[in-house]
């Protein structure tokens, strides 16, 4: 095995592994945004100097904890203070910031080519094999050495590089246990920003000339929510002005990140550009980096946020045609209306964990992380985000991008939330079109080895803009589609392993692939992701295959109704409907309810039920 592969892998694309999904999306057009806006931020400058985008993804920014030693500041403290703005990082200090990092990651790649080298050289001169066991203690120990190294390095450089140590953090399924333990600890309260500066960039954004800070906020918590490298979420009540009393959640962004954020994908392109064609690297992640330079500066700027939130809101509480509410599995914060800026963002305030966090609060609150209450509420989670991102993607091809662990909240009451949509993607019609014909005939495959299959799912996934290798196995394209939507897969065709970093990863086989698809595919791995992490096999293609059919039926049988006088009539089957929802919230509160002995039981004897289901859905097949 090459180790030090993985640990290469683990180092250079600390940003780029799952970067490679992480190519920002398209800037959106505002036309529509400016209800939300705040009449200070249309019609009067900011005053801050160079000041601008937030890293990608920041993990428990665009939601709120409950905080219980959050301090509340008076209306209007430190308002008429003079609050100093951080400049921009001078030249002196992006050089000295650039040396910290290449001194940092060069001895660390270095260190495990070191011990590769130093361990052949053993074998082949002085004929010592290891025992897979000896191994196993060199490499952990390396591991450990190289985690802590790094994260000593990120703790002292913070920036984009704190979105680095989120990633690896998230994905235990992909990297040493060593560098997921080290890099956990970068999840929330990153040095944040004193309660005068936050307020002062609220002021400077949002209040009109006439307003004082008590005038919007009567209440505002001095401790963040959340602080990560870029941006920052406070607890605070509206006032009655502005639709209050309501608690709420304020984004801020730090001023002057522009050039740290630049000078830190700058370093990533420099030390990925020399490996580009390198056997250590799954894929060319120069090029990731140069295209995520090329959108960052868009990605952030919260107007365009707060109009996703609602966009995609509207997606997932309607029916496909825009006109019936529905009940979505999954709750997401919206905007307040007035008080929206490019770097301040006032939205509502969920109250609770994120997914991250959610092992360590079942402890707290008694329950067994591996009982049956927990894999019910893994299996409905799964199911629920699984559910809302094949409708985004499948039906208007406008999605939330960035679905990690910490950006899915579990609520107080038991629900789920989505938070921060920064980055987004919309994808063309044809590339839905296309996409939805490949999640049926994942889903419609007689077996993951029959031929006609195979060439079936390999020319859509051709069609999708895909692009192999000269060399590559015909089973390749095939092999990729299913690598991406089907995690219930125990073997890809064509010998090909599942894991990501394996030199024999269908991954490998890429030569490039479609720019549109590109957040499409690191949405999917982070389900996927998440799935593993849950111990949970899951086909994206099954759970999205018949909304792939209803798109495709609505597509190509668009048949006009004629008008009817009973059009209006409420309808016997919607009756109905509410009914259920009616009855399975009361259910849920009941269950709630019971005595933990009780609960544990009824709620294995749901899990099996359902499991019962999945089964008989799987042995009746998709429908012809």
């Amino acid at each position: 095995m090459k180790f030090w592969s993985v640990a290469i892998s683990t180092v250079v694309s600390s940003s780029a592994l799952v970067t490679l999904f992480n190519v920002q999306s398209d800037a959106f057009t505002q036309s529509n945004a400016f209800p939300l806006v705040s009449t200070k931020s249309l019609n009067s400058r900011n005053g801050f100097g160079v000041y601008s985008v937030a890293s990608p993804t920041e993990q428990e920014v665009s939601a709120g904890l409950v905080n219980g030693n959050a301090q509340k500041s008076k209306p209007g403290e430190g308002q008429d203070q003079d609050v100093e703005f951080p400049p921009p990082l001078s030249s002196a200090e992006r050089l000295k910031r650039s040396a910290k990092f290449w001194t940092t990651t060069v001895p660390i790649i270095a260190s495990y080519y070191g011990k590769s080298t130093e361990l052949y050289m053993k074998e082949k001169l002085l004929g010592e094999t290891l025992s897979e066991e000896e191994a196993k203690i060199i490499w952990d120990a390396q591991h450990e050495d190289g985690a802590t190294k790094l994260a000593d390095a990120i703790t002292s450089l913070k920036g984009f590089y704190v979105k680095t140590a989120q990633i690896i953090a998230s994905r235990q399924d992909l990297f040493p246990k060593q560098y997921t333990d080290r890099l956990s600890c970068f999840t929330d309260n990153v040095d944040p920003m004193s309660a005068e500066l936050a307020k002062a960039v609220i002021v400077k954004e949002l209040l009109n000339r006439d307003e004082k800070f008590e005038d919007v906020f009567t209440e505002f918590d001095d401790i963040p929510l959340g602080a990560a490298s870029v941006a920052q979420v406070h607890r605070a009540v509206l006032s009655e002005k502005y639709g209050g009393p309501r608690e709420v959640a304020i984004k801020i962004q730090r001023p002057s990140i522009e050039s740290k954020l630049m000078s830190d994908i700058a370093n990533l392109k420099a030390i990925t550009k020399p490996l580009k064609e390198a056997d250590a690297l799954p894929l060319d992640y120069y090029t990731v980096f140069v295209e995520l330079e090329k959108q960052l500066a868009d990605e952030f700027d919260f107007v365009a946020e707060a109009v996703a939130m609602d966009r995609i809101y509207n997606t997932i509480t309607r029916s496909p045609d825009g006109i019936t509410p529905v009940d979505s599995p999954v709750v997401t914060p919206r905007p307040v209306p007035g008080l929206v800026s490019k770097r301040v963002l006032v939205m509502d305030y969920l109250q609770g964990v994120p997914l991250s966090r959610a092992r360590e609060e079942m402890e707290k609150k008694g329950i067994d992380p591996d009982g049956p209450e927990a894999k019910l509420f893994g299996r409905n989670l799964l199911k629920g985000l699984t559910e809302v991102f094949g409708r985004c993607i499948l039906e208007t091809g406008f999605f939330h991008a960035d679905p990690h662990p910490g950006n899915i909240f579990v609520l107080d009451d038991g629900t789920v939330g989505l938070i921060d949509f920064g980055q987004v993607k919309q994808i063309s019609g044809r590339s839905r079109e296309t996409l939805a014909k490949v999640m049926i005939a994942l889903d419609s495959r007689e077996s993951d080895d029959n031929p006609a299959d195979l060439k079936k799912i390999g020319d859509l996934a051709l069609e999708l803009g895909v692009e192999l290798n000269e060399d590559a196995q015909d089973e390749a394209a095939a092999a990729v589609g299913m690598w991406l939507f089907d995690g219930s897969v125990e073997n890809l065709p064509g010998g090909y392993d599942k894991g990501e970093l394996s030199p024999n990863s269908p991954v490998k086989e890429l030569k490039s692939f479609p720019q549109d698809l590109v957040l499409v595919g690191r949405s999917s791995i982070l389900i996927k992701g998440l799935s593993n992490r849950l111990n949970i096999p899951w086909s994206l293609a099954k759970e999205w295959a018949p909304i792939a059919r209803k798109v495709l039926d609505q597509k190509y049988n668009q048949t006009p109704k004629a008008a009817s006088v009973g059009e209006n009539r409420i309808r016997f089957r919607d009756v109905i409907g509410t009914f259920k929802q009616w009855g399975k919230g009361k259910t849920t509160s009941v269950v709630k309810n019971l005595p933990a002995p009780i609960r544990t039981r009824v709620l294995a004897l749901l899990i099996r039920a359902q499991e019962r289901r999945e089964r008989k859905a799987m042995e009746q097949g998709p429908p012809q």
